[in-house]
Parts: C-alpha cells; structure tokens; sequence
C-alpha cells in the first residue's frame, strides 16, 4: 500500500522531484551477480568518486537537502552520504538513519571561469559592485558553507547583495561559472578538479574556515542492510579512502 509522500508522487507518475536532476547509476551492464545493491543516496559533490569505490551500487545525486527531505518522505534508500553533518544528523534525530560517520573532508574554494573577465584573485573582489556571483541555497552544504565564510570575513551583505543565482547543488554553481554566466562561484576543491581546467581556483584565506565535512549512515527502513552497512565498510576501508583521497577529499 502507498502511503508515504514519495510513493505517492511515484504512483502518479512524477520522476522529477523540483529542479534537480537526479542521476541514476547502476552496476555495469555485464555483471551477472544477483547479489542486492545498496541504493545510495549521495551529495552532487560525491558524483564522480563513489562509484570508482564501489560501480555496482545504485546511485542519486543531489544536494544533500533535497535528499535529506526525500528519506523523511520515503524515499528508497539504503545508505545516505552527506557533504555536511547537518542533514545526517537531523535523520538520525529522527531514527531515519543510524549513527553517522565522518568519512572525509572537502575544502570550499572559490572559482571564475578560466578568462575570469571580472578579474577576481581575492575573495574580496566578490564584493565590486556588479560582479554576479552564484552560491547554492542555504539548504545546501556548499551555501551553508559560504554563507559561513562570509560570516567569517565579514562580508556578507555586501557579497550577498552579487548573488545573482542560488542552486539546489553544487554541480549546478560549477555549470554556470564554466560557462561564464557567472564571474565566480562557491564549490569544492573536488570539484573544481573534476572540470578538467574549465574554472579557476581561487583559494579562501584561513579565516574563513573553508573546510567542510562530509558525513555517511545507513538508513534504517532501507530494504538492503547488510549491502548498505558493507558500502558504508567499503567507503571507510583503506582502499575507499585512498580513492577519495586521490579524488582530493581530505582524510576524515
């Protein structure tokens, strides 16, 4: 029986969920293991690196809130891995995840695209007048996390009075800078590396307090807990977080 809010929308045919595109990944087509797979509901900033953890599991990608309000409506999901201990934290205060673990850390970075036609080098010059800057949602780790920042530079007014977009994820920020329809952005250092040269970095000073933490649970009404705690075993493993290391996650 469909009760929950996400199996309703499901049953009525509704794929799409607001504005972000939610991507699905599964194993690869020549497996023919009949072994359940967790389903993984991720952060946009972990898109490229689980899977090169573990390519058979059953990914979602999307800002961690937009995922955090999904699992509390019924989502399928076995193991939730946040860009933020916000969101983790507000489930298992819920008994909808287990303990979360801190499995890496990320650095928030500021990027232009690679003419940087504003001529940005400084996290000050966000606030010239007319530069367009982009940042996520506050709901989103990456907008909480700049919003954080410019708390702790004292420049929030006069940077949020540029923000000319806020996001539902951090690829989104990414998109528009590479493209130049904005003169910077706020995501991380993985994923400023993971655009192949598109973006440049410009560095956050220290007190700013740039570093983000990224939090993992299984959820307790997924339909696949042994798979799911092996994930969660797989991403904490010497071998996951070598992998996220060479992605350039810091070690948890």
């Amino acid at each position: 029986m469909l009760t929950t809010p996400w199996a309703k929308r499901a049953a009525a045919g509704v794929a799409a969920l607001g504005p972000v595109a939610l991507l699905a990944g599964c194993g690869s087509s020549g497996s023919t293991s009949t072994t359940a797979q967790p389903t993984v509901f991720a952060a946009a900033s972990l898109t490229q690196v689980l899977p090169k953890i573990d390519p058979d599991a059953h990914y979602t990608f999307a800002g961690s809130g937009t995922l955090e309000t999904q699992i509390e409506q019924g989502a399928p999901a076995d193991v939730f891995a946040a860009a933020s201990p916000k969101q983790p934290a507000a489930l298992h205060a819920k008994g909808l995840v287990d303990t979360p673990v801190k499995f890496a850390t990320n650095t928030l970075v500021l990027i232009v695209p690679k003419t940087n036609p504003a001529h940005i080098t400084s996290v000050s010059d966000i606030t010239k007048p007319g530069v367009k800057l982009v940042i996520c949602d506050v709901t989103v780790p990456c907008g909480d996390y700049a919003r954080t920042a410019f708390a702790n530079l004292n420049i929030t007014d006069a940077a949020m009075q540029n923000v000319v977009s806020q996001e539902t994820d951090v690829t989104q920020v990414l998109a528009q800078v590479a493209l130049g329809q904005a003169d910077a952005g706020f995501v991380y250092i993985t994923d400023a590396d993971a655009a192949n040269g598109k973006v440049a970095v410009v560095r956050l000073p220290a007190a700013a307090k740039p570093l983000a933490t990224d939090y993992i649970a299984v959820v307790t009404s997924g339909a696949h807990q042994a798979a799911a705690t092996a994930f969660v075993h797989e991403v904490l493993s010497p071998q996951g977080q070598a992998t996220l290391q060479a992605a350039g996650f810091g070690r948890p």
